[in-house]
C-alpha cells in the first residue's frame, strides 16, 4: 500500500468510529440546493457554504464548469432529488485559466505524462508517447472568471431540461480571503421565472 491509501484508510477507520445516525440521512439533500465548483483542493465547499452532510449536492469539475456532464447532474438533483437553488461558484487563481484548448491538446500529443509549468508557460517532457485525442476536446478553459460564471448560468437557464423557476445563482470564491463574491450579472440571468 502507498502511503496515501494508509493516510485514507486510517482516516476512514476514525470517521466511522464517529459516524453515529449518519447513515439515517435521506438521499434527497435537506437544504434543498445545489453547488456547481471546481474541483481546486483548496475549496471546501462544507466550510464555505456552511454544509453538514446530507445538506445540499456539490458538484465538482475543473474550474465548475457547466459541462454536459454537471448539467445532467444538476437536472436529476433537482428532477428526481428535488434541489431548488442552484450555485454556480467559480474561484480566483484557478489552473483553468493557464492555459487554452490548443496548450492542453499539445501537451497532450507531446506525452501522457505530467507538464511542469514555470513563468514562460507550460511545458512537456516529450518522453513515452502522447495522442492527438485532445484536440477534439472542449477544455472549458477561463479567460475571465465573471464571463465563464455568466456564461455557465446562461447555459444551464437555457437548457431545455431546466425548469425557468429554478433560481441559478453566480458567485466567485476569493482563495485569499475565503469569500463568496456575487457576479451580479450571472445572478440577474439565472433568475426564476
Amino acid at each position: 500500500m502507498t502511503k496515501v491509501v494508509n493516510e485514507i484508510t486510517t482516516a476512514n477507520e476514525a470517521y466511522v468510529a464517529d459516524f453515529g445516525d449518519k447513515g439515517n440521512l435521506p438521499m434527497p439533500p435537506g437544504r434543498q440546493f445545489a453547488i456547481l465548483t471546481c474541483m481546486d483542493a483548496r475549496l471546501d465547499p462544507a466550510k464555505y457554504a456552511g454544509l453538514a452532510e446530507g445538506d445540499a449536492h456539490v458538484i465538482r469539475n475543473a474550474g465548475g464548469r457547466a459541462s454536459d456532464d454537471a448539467i445532467r447532474s444538476l437536472v436529476i438533483s433537482y428532477k428526481l432529488l428535488g434541489t431548488k437553488e442552484w450555485f454556480v461558484i467559480h474561484h480566483t487563481d484557478c489552473g483553468m485559466e493557464t492555459f487554452n484548448n490548443k496548450i492542453m491538446s499539445d501537451l497532450l500529443a507531446g506525452s501522457l505524462k505530467t507538464a511542469n509549468v514555470d513563468a514562460s508557460g507550460w511545458h512537456d517532457s516529450n518522453t513515452g508517447g502522447g495522442t492527438t485525442d485532445g484536440k477534439f476536446i472542449e477544455w472549458l478553459t477561463i479567460s475571465d472568471q465573471e464571463k465563464s460564471v455568466l456564461e455557465d448560468v446562461e447555459r444551464i437557464k437555457n437548457n431545455s431540461m431546466v425548469p425557468s423557476d429554478i433560481p441559478v445563482y453566480g458567485y466567485i470564491y476569493d482563495c485569499k480571503s475565503g469569500k463568496l463574491i456575487e457576479v451580479p450579472e450571472a445572478t440577474a440571468a439565472g433568475a426564476a421565472k
